[in-house]
């Protein structure tokens, strides 16, 4: 196993390339480092190699790790990139500075009141269900209009769309969707790509990119 900082220079040497061939910037795009299951001790080390943005699954496995690891290096973002519960909307407005995976009007409208009581704005994507998938999270895409009107009635900060594509399926149709979407109702950010097909997502649009396994290895 590689060192974890050789790893985050292999990963933004891949980002850096596949922009290139889109005649993109790299800066244009960014690594949401996802730590989910790995503990501040895996973590520290890409945080010294200059990795400053992070992406947790859940709320309380992030609250659990974050506090102390933020205390220790100022200036880290943390995106929270798995499915949110209602009646956890306070938590993740506390904790997260950007929220990948609201699908619902329930969550529009609990995302809304946390974050009016917070006084705080978190952006947010929108994840849409990209491959109609019935186990996978995100709104439906004939449901999308009617989703975002309702959360930019509620002042909810929509910066973009986030999808998860098919497994084993080539994903590139389900990106380019994703990017078409997005610049059809006029949001900038496009969450989509991850460890095996990131290359392929920047190639077709992706703002942030959610890589996990190429970081840190795979989970147990």
């Amino acid at each position: 196993m590689e060192q974890p900082e050789t790893l985050l220079e292999m990963v933004r040497a891949r980002i850096a390339h596949a922009a290139a061939v889109a005649r993109r910037k790299a800066e244009e795009i960014t690594l949401v480092a996802v730590s989910k299951t790995h503990a501040a001790e895996a973590i520290a080390p890409l945080i010294a190699a200059g990795q400053r943005v992070f992406g947790e699954n859940r709320v309380q496995e992030a609250q659990a790790k974050w506090p102390a690891l933020r205390e220790a290096h100022p200036g880290l973002e943390l995106h929270l990139v798995g499915q949110l519960q209602s009646n956890k909307a306070d938590d993740a407005v506390a904790l997260f500075d950007c929220i990948h995976s609201v699908d619902r009007p329930s969550l529009v409208a609990a995302l809304a009141k946390a974050m009016d009581k917070a006084g705080r704005q978190v952006p947010c994507f929108i994840q849409v269900n990209i491959g109609a998938e019935e186990q996978k999270g995100g709104c439906a895409i004939a449901e999308l209009p009617t989703l975002l009107a309702e959360a930019r009635a509620a002042t909810l900060p929509v910066i973009g769309l986030m999808c998860v594509p098919p497994a084993g399926i080539e994903p590139a149709p389900f990106f380019a969707l994703l990017d078409k979407l997005a610049a059809d109702h006029d949001l900038p950010g496009r969450s989509m790509g991850m460890s095996d097909d990131f290359e392929t997502a920047i190639q077709l649009g992706a703002t942030h990119v959610r890589v996990g396994s190429a970081l840190f290895g795979a989970r147990d």
